[in-house]
């Protein structure tokens, strides 16, 4: 199997004058719900039913959300880890920075070693309509 592509036109917003250049988009080949996942995992193991391991992934996901909203960094051992980023207006000075100035939170992924391993190998294939 490969990772599919599409090729964009893009400029570069802080040169707009620049010529814009072709890149390489990723394109998503269909996607695994929770569910196909958890029957996937439940396949694999002999001792663990589908609907055992769909219990298990949906309890983690509620954990997963206590423990990033209260700021902790959550590690899944050799998948990856989680952490809530911030992006904010800037401020003149420290003591006028306050939380109103937060515009933006999101969660981040950093791959664990199997995974980064995984984006050395890919293959890609040239997506064609």
């Amino acid at each position: 199997m490969s990772v599919k592509y599409i090729i964009t036109e893009k400029g570069n917003p802080s040169k707009p004058a620049e010529p814009k250049k072709f890149y390489a988009t990723a394109k998503a080949d269909g996607e695994v719900t929770f569910r196909k996942l958890s029957k996937e995992i439940s396949n694999i193991s002999t001792t663990v039913s589908d609907t055992d391991v769909l219990a298990v992934l949906n309890v983690l996901v509620k954990a997963l959300i206590n423990h990033l909203s209260e700021g902790r960094i959550v590690r899944f051992g050799e998948f990856g880890s989680f952490q809530v980023s911030l992006s904010s207006e800037g401020a003149v000075t420290r003591k006028e920075f306050n939380a109103s100035l937060i515009r933006n939170s999101k969660i981040t992924f950093r791959p664990g070693t199997n995974l980064k391993e995984m984006l050395a190998t890919l293959k890609y294939e040239k997506y064609e309509k």
